[in-house]
């Protein structure tokens, strides 16, 4: 008799081991991560986020397994300090 089991592709965060979800989220938890048809549409997705390096994982729910399938970096991660555009400074004061 064959076993078979159900496997989901996730997007994983690779620096917080995090998976995207339906949502747009992030979850530690593997069973709710979105779930793509294939790794092509799920690394194409996860290179439009806003992360740094990624990898497209299969998860198997029922043994929880986990086998990298391919990986890659996505647009980045928002500057958090970025400088303010210059109009933006206040003015400075002229010296006397």
């Amino acid at each position: 008799m064959l076993n078979y089991f159900f496997m989901n592709i996730l997007i994983e965060n690779q620096d917080t081991l995090e998976y995207l979800t339906e949502a747009g989220q992030w979850t530690k938890n593997p069973r709710d991560g979105r779930s793509f048809p294939a790794t092509k549409a799920a690394s194409q997705a996860a290179k439009r986020e806003a992360i740094g390096k990624f990898n497209i994982v299969c998860h198997i729910p029922q043994t929880d397994q986990f086998i990298n399938l391919d990986h890659g970096r996505g647009k980045g991660l928002p500057e958090l300090n970025a400088e303010a555009p210059v109009e933006a400074l206040p003015e400075a004061e002229a010296m006397p």
